[in-house]
């Protein structure tokens, strides 16, 4: 201002006055220098049901409708606007705090592309491949969904209305605005800070709280705030466990104990049987080897089944001591799931926390009585239950077999194959031949029912005795002749020439099968059932008989110097 401020009613200006015009016009002059459109702070002086007005050192107050502001201000606030106009034609300030917003916005907006820090945003709708996201201002940005979450997006619907920071990956794209933003690394970041301060801060025997976030077969994860443990199922309860679900519900907050921790391998081993006491440690005050006691089934295996004697003690009971007589294919033809039965305690090992249990000791063992039972030389009529390649299976009484030998069907037939001559369920005449309670094994004879026809042989046939036989077969090496009993010899091709001069070839040209001839007893053993016939020792035999009585007869019509020359000659004639 060039011209002086006259004082009021022609009165010189004082000096305090002057001190104050000179103030105003340096105001004035700061205030020239600014530029519409450039952003400044004022301060809030009035505050109305329709209008803030705020000071920005001008003659007059630049007024704000109240619904550009989200939050209004009091009086006294700071307010940062753009000067649109520093004087309208009724010589108002024109100021504008939503262009001021916008300006702030966007200079922050840059700022954090640029630091590569996170700015707020809330998740607006799903579009297509990812959602809108509302950054204030007027901004919205684009969130794929590959980068929404740490985790698989299963139901994008839920998202929509999250508050949340984002990180910026793009601000403009062809000299557009064009704005992508990413959740996802932002939390990973998180994650991982909260995963170093987990393991710094938390030692193994603390107690921790999260949320049950998804199952396995093997367990439950729990996010601990953007990183998992693990609840492993042998670590919910001291007793079995079948299925995680039962013990704990997804999304439901549970406190629980950490037994491990690794932080090279990023690992956390949660437990919540471990708020109570091990049951294994007092195991020797309740139990010990041969205890029989009551447990309930809970669970089978091709192997056997396991019985939980209290809470937090099981025991396996394998197959092979369910029963003692019985052959068990699967534990379920003798238990279920659920059952309660009576045991023994077999034995254990605390450390590893085993215990061996069985059904069968619980009840007496057949096989101690058998001897007594089925003495040697018990006549049974039974019935054939299996038919193998080595004789059969005939069942004495529920679960105890004997074992019938082909060997032991007859005394004289050689019984290859058992099936020719047995079948299944047929009922057959058997004696006990032995019994042994140790090997479990009893042995059955059929052909010893009856006299053994080969001692009765022996003892009427001596070698050199005749026998009378039918010829069963004729081979390569000699006759087969079945003789008296069903017992069949052989005369060896050395036993059939008459001459050494006659070939075995022309000398077996004179029998057929079915021919009974005469043969002579060489060689016997009822022991391993074998006998061997000559007919060349017959003739021998026969020739002698002749001569001798031949020469009885000439004897007693003579002097008895007849000889054998003689004899051959009267043969000849």
């Amino acid at each position: 201002m060039d011209q002086m401020e006259v004082a009021k009613d022609g009165q010189k200006s004082t000096g305090e006055d002057i001190q104050q015009t000179r103030l105003q016009e340096e105001y004035l002059k700061s205030f020239q220098s600014l530029e519409e459109g450039q952003l400044v702070d004022g301060v809030v002086i009035q505050v109305t049901q329709d209008q803030v007005f705020v000071d920005v050192g001008y003659k007059s107050e630049g007024k704000i409708p109240v619904n550009e502001f989200t939050v209004l201000p009091k009086v006294g606030d700071v307010v940062s606007v753009v000067l649109e106009k520093k004087e309208n034609k009724h010589g108002e300030v024109i100021v504008s705090k939503q262009k001021a917003d916008v300006k702030v916005f966007w200079k922050n907006l840059r700022q954090s592309f640029q630091d590569k820090t996170a700015v707020e945003g809330t998740i607006d709708k799903i579009v297509k491949g990812g959602f809108e996201v509302d950054l204030g201002a007027g901004v919205r940005a684009f969130l794929p969904i590959s980068q929404s979450d740490s985790q698989k997006v299963e139901k994008a619907e839920k998202m929509v209305g999250m508050k949340s920071p984002f990180y910026i990956e793009r601000l403009y794209s062809d000299n557009k605005v064009n704005v992508v933003v990413n959740r996802r690394k932002y939390l990973e970041e998180q994650t991982e800070v909260n995963r170093e301060a987990f393991f710094k801060n938390v030692q193994i025997g603390d107690s921790v709280t999260g949320t049950v976030k998804s199952f396995t077969s093997f367990g439950a994860f729990i996010d601990l705030g953007g990183f998992d443990g693990l609840l492993h199922i042998n670590d919910m309860s001291w007793g079995h466990v079948t299925r995680p679900k039962d013990f704990v519900k997804k999304g439901q907050e549970i406190t629980l104990k950490v037994i491990r921790l690794d932080p090279e391998e990023k690992r956390i081993n949660l437990s919540l049987k471990h708020f109570s006491e091990d049951p294994w440690l007092h195991f020797e005050d309740k139990f010990h080897v041969n205890d029989v006691v009551k447990g309930k089934v809970t669970k089978l295996t091709e192997f056997g089944a396991f019985i939980e004697l209290e809470e937090g003690i099981e025991g396996l009971a394998h197959i092979s001591e369910f029963s003692w007589v019985k052959k068990i294919n699967k534990p379920e033809d003798m238990v279920n799931i659920g059952d309660e039965v009576e045991c023994m305690i077999l034995g254990y090992d605390i450390q590893a926390g085993r215990v061996s249990l069985g059904l069968k000791q619980v009840t007496d063992n057949p096989w101690d009585g058998i001897a007594q039972k089925y003495p040697v030389g018990t006549k049974l009529t039974r019935k054939i239950v299996k038919v193998t390649n080595a004789g059969a299976f005939i069942e004495l009484e529920e679960g105890i077999d004997g074992f019938l030998h082909a060997d032991d069907l007859s005394w004289t037939k050689k019984v290859k194959h058992p099936g020719s001559e047995l079948t299944v369920d047929q009922e057959i005449d058997v004696v006990v031949i032995d019994a042994d309670p140790e090997t479990r094994r009893i042995r059955l004879g059929v052909k010893q029912l009856s006299d053994d026809p080969w001692q009765s042989f022996a003892a009427t046939y001596q070698p050199g005795t005749s026998v009378e036989g039918e010829i069963t077969s004729i081979t390569d090496f000699g006759i087969f002749l079945k003789v008296a009993g069903g017992i069949e010899g052989l005369i060896n091709k050395q036993n059939l020439t008459e001459t050494r001069e006659e070939t075995f070839e022309d000398a077996v040209k004179k029998y057929n099968v079915g021919d009974v001839i005469k043969v002579v007893v060489v060689e016997v053993s009822p022991e391993r059932q074998k006998v061997a016939f000559s007919i060349k020792d017959y003739k021998k035999k026969v020739q002698r008989e002749e001569i001798s009585r031949y020469m009885s007869s000439e004897e007693e019509k003579d002097d008895g110097s007849y000889t054998l020359g003689d004899f051959l000659k009267n043969k000849s004639n």
